[in-house]
């Protein structure tokens, strides 16, 4: 599954991205886990202590985290987030060819 992440809102990474992306991955409910952060999240996420250290669980835990380089480049947070374990990269072809393959792409 593909977890398309793009508010800022605090909780939402917390109470649902983090929650369901490693426990997907720990109880094997997906073959693969993959978060992608896209628009504002990435400056929340470059930004963000607390952001920052689940990001880091999330991928220590097995979920695959890649984010949209033009945005971070935007907000500036394109280095921070790299050395977080992110694979940051343009995003634009990527996703389209989750979709055009019929992944699942959960919007949040």
């Amino acid at each position: 599954i593909n977890i398309l992440w793009t508010t800022t809102n605090r909780d939402t990474i917390s109470k649902m991205i983090s929650m369901y992306s490693v426990n997907a991955v720990k109880n094997g409910w997906w073959d693969e886990v993959n978060v992608i952060i896209w628009g504002a999240s990435a400056q929340l996420l470059g930004e963000n202590a607390a952001v920052q250290a689940e990001v880091k669980e999330m991928i220590a835990g097995g979920v695959h985290v890649e984010a949209c380089q033009a945005c971070a480049d935007q907000f500036g947070v394109s280095d921070k987030i790299k050395s977080l374990g992110v694979d940051v990269r343009y995003m634009g072809e990527p996703l389209t060819a989750y979709l055009k393959n019929n992944e699942k792409v959960l919007t949040i």
